[in-house]
């Protein structure tokens, strides 16, 4: 699972109105803030400032939401407020349906995929003593979660811990898309850390991607409409001992590849792609094959 890189540069471009070629070019808006923890800009071609204030708003206001729900650096966000408790009441439905596709990820990878992976994620980050690390290793375990509707319990409160980095991003990105298309915004390029594509660009074509891989060289080049893309890169941040910041649970090395996939919604692969990360390549279109639309884009 990945810790969430911090330093980002996150953005968002919606074509509103198209216009023929040789006519008066269209009023553009733009916003710059900040999102999960990055700096972030919205691009609205087609509206002035003043008709795209309230859309930026509405961003602003629904960044902040999912981030009291699935930040780990937020103190009373939902994930750490059950870090700390070990349990949460009336979990929002957003963390919910996460939830939901963390346990059909961690049942396709055999345990792969595992958000639980917190502790043992912290203990190497920090260098702990190889006691500490076989501690922590020993709290990982999805399949004791226990999950409902109304409550969700770990499963060693006080040594047990979650994170969704691996996944959160994707959910976000999702999740500012469906916002951004309430407000009729149907043509829209939204990189919250993972990229969905909806619509096509101004001139009607399909938006087009840069896959990177290692040092962040783009390798390849895709189209995207309607449909996500999301890239790992074990490598790009190492924890102690030269371990990659993306773990594997069951202890094993893992590929160390550059992995890009795409599939229907960012979360989906968002989490692919970090799991994908930690299996040998013979592995990876098994795993792919076992949900409906994805793609396998890129393993460099």
């Amino acid at each position: 699972m990945i810790h969430l890189s911090r330093r980002r540069f996150l953005f968002m471009s919606a074509a509103c109105v198209a216009f023929p070629a040789g006519a008066t070019p269209a009023p553009t808006a733009r916003w710059r803030g900040t999102a999960l923890g990055a700096s972030a800009s919205l691009r609205l071609d087609g509206l002035t400032e003043t008709q795209a204030a309230p859309i930026f708003a509405a961003v602003e206001a629904e960044v902040t939401r999912l981030e009291n729900i699935f930040s780990l650096y937020r103190p009373d966000s939902e994930l750490c407020r059950l870090n700390r408790d070990g349990h949460l009441l009336a979990p929002a439905p957003e963390l919910l349906d996460v939830f939901g596709l963390c346990t059909a990820l961690f049942e396709a990878t055999d345990g792969v995929f595992d958000p639980t992976i917190q502790p043992l994620w912290a203990a190497l980050a920090t260098g702990a003593h190889p006691d500490r690390v076989t501690a922590a290793r020993d709290t990982v375990g999805w399949n004791r979660m226990s999950v409902q509707t109304d409550q969700i319990r770990l499963p060693q409160p006080g040594q047990s811990a979650l994170t969704l980095n691996g996944i959160a991003q994707g959910a976000i990105t999702d999740r500012i898309g469906a916002l951004l298309s309430s407000y009729g915004l149907r043509d829209v390029l939204v990189n919250m850390g993972e990229i969905a594509a909806h619509g096509q660009r101004a001139d009607g074509q399909d938006w087009r991607v840069g896959l990177a891989g290692p040092e962040g060289k783009v390798q390849k080049t895709i189209s995207l409409r309607d449909r996500a893309v999301a890239t790992s890169d074990p490598s790009s941040m190492m924890l102690a001992d030269h371990q990659g910041h993306i773990l594997n649970p069951n202890g094993n090395e893992g590929s160390r590849h550059v992995v890009s996939v795409s599939a229907p919604n960012a979360a989906l692969a968002d989490g692919l792609s970090t799991a994908l990360c930690q299996l040998r390549k013979h592995r990876m279109k098994a795993v792919i094959a076992a949900f409906s639309g994805t793609t396998l884009e890129m393993v460099v």
